[in-house]
């Protein structure tokens, strides 16, 4: 297990590019079997996640070639199906949660797939009932082989139909726009999940052959067509990365560029970082982080304690709430940062208080942070890195500390980040990978 030794304290300068965001990769990359023919992508991000994600893509038979640094070229002519029902596609499928996009471009493109059982008593645990019950609805049945635990899925005969979805889940929605892409008839999507990596989905199918209208709303009529083609498509920046790197600059007191940042695309992330106080300028597509010595939060109009908490798109993403945490413990002020979607991403709050943050847990969802204004630095301590996100909002709260930080089961954080150990000792940080 590797960990991260972090001389904190270190003022950074200079420009960063941010990586092909990871979240449109795993959609994009499992679309690929929508067509025998080629699909090039660009700006395909070289971490962990996404690299597990093309393996699997090459044990179903897919042909990858690598054309450069960050480009790709598949040909899904001949998938091996059968690799579904193997303990290898089990092993590394529970390792990867994006796996699961690998079934409705396979529903679609040959109407049969398989998945192991995702436990509990019946199919699809809370986090996959929205991808199961879109797959129902479309025609698709499961079939139970207890010898196997797993499931087989008859999609021979798809046809469209109405969809309203419980949640606007990005994965889910994902899915049964990749099913009924080829499903026979108009599928209606209704409460679908609207974030750019879904318009860029649904942009690059359009331009496979792909009848969808309604892109960046939260309706989606689909016409099913009996074939798609191959295309060409380039990722947009990772959002989650510019919103960490927006976070970094404010804690380190840094002056920082973030290059080619797609602004278009990033919806009210810059404007969330500027209530906490954090100043930036936008140079065309770029952002620039000047260095500040104090920001201070906002609060709301009537004087009370600003509360910034996540939403479905274009509400503030979930994934930036725990960098929005740690850089509001050395800002000028208080805030009640209220995690909606899910129970355990504010559990890393122990590490910051240790560190010397002054932060009230006050439930799984909830969080008051009382900003210290540089009035008394975080200390390095020795941590574990729980996730990807808590795990950079951590390295984060080291690199702004004072004295030497160790953060272990770095992987976690490779999974989301490509190479941000080396890239950010670019900018002058002093962080040293150590097994």
């Amino acid at each position: 297990m590797a960990s991260f030794k972090i001389t904190g304290g270190q003022k950074l300068s200079g420009e960063i590019h941010p990586q092909g965001a990871k979240n449109e990769a795993l959609q994009i990359l499992c679309a690929v079997l929508l067509t025998p023919e080629k699909v090039t992508i660009h700006k395909v991000p070289n971490i962990v996640d996404v690299n597990k994600l093309i393996d699997l893509l090459k044990d179903l038979g897919v042909e990858v070639n690598q054309i450069g640094d960050e480009s790709y070229e598949f040909t899904a002519k001949t998938v091996n199906l059968d690799f579904f029902g193997t303990a290898e596609y089990t092993k590394k499928a529970a390792s990867l949660r994006g796996s699961i996009m690998l079934l409705g471009p396979l529903l679609a493109r040959f109407g049969k797939a398989m998945i192991p059982k995702p436990g509990g008593d019946k199919i699809g645990r809370r986090r996959l009932d929205t991808h199961f019950i879109g797959f129902q609805k479309l025609g698709a049945k499961f079939l139970f082989e207890s010898e196997k635990n797993y499931y087989h899925i008859d999609a021979s005969s798809l046809k469209g139909a109405y969809i309203h979805l419980d949640e606007a889940s990005v994965t889910g929605t994902a899915n049964i726009v990749m099913a009924a892409s080829m499903a026979e008839g108009k599928t209606t999507i209704y409460n679908a999940a609207c974030e750019p990596y879904l318009q860029q989905l649904c942009k690059m199918l359009v331009r496979m052959g792909a009848k969808i209208e309604g892109i960046g709303s939260n309706l989606l009529h689909i016409h099913g067509v009996k074939e798609l083609k191959g295309t060409e498509h380039t990722m947009l920046p990772d959002m989650i990365e510019i919103g960490s790197f927006i976070g970094l600059a404010a804690m380190t007191q840094s002056e920082i560029t973030i290059k080619n940042a797609g602004i278009e695309h990033l919806g009210i992330i810059p404007e969330t970082f500027q209530r906490l106080g954090i100043k930036m300028e936008f140079r065309g597509d770029d952002i620039f982080i000047p260095s500040q010595q104090h920001y201070e939060i906002e609060t709301f109009i009537d004087g009370s304690i600003m509360t910034i908490a996540d939403a479905i798109w274009p509400g503030f993403t979930p994934d930036l709430l725990s960098i929005v945490l740690v850089v509001a413990t050395q800002a000028k002020g208080t805030v009640l940062v209220h995690q909606k979607m899910f129970e355990s991403r504010l559990f890393f709050v122990d590490k910051l208080i240790d560190m010397g943050a002054q932060i009230i847990l006050c439930d799984p969802h909830r969080a008051t942070v009382i900003g210290l204004d540089r009035q008394i630095n975080l200390r390095g301590i020795s941590m574990t890195s729980p996730d990807i996100r808590a795990g950079v909002s951590l390295l984060i709260a080291a690199l702004s500390a004072e004295g030497e930080s160790t953060i272990h089961n770095v992987e976690q954080i490779d999974r989301g980040y490509q190479n941000i150990d080396d890239r950010l000792n670019a900018l002058g940080a002093m962080i040293e990978r150590v097994n």
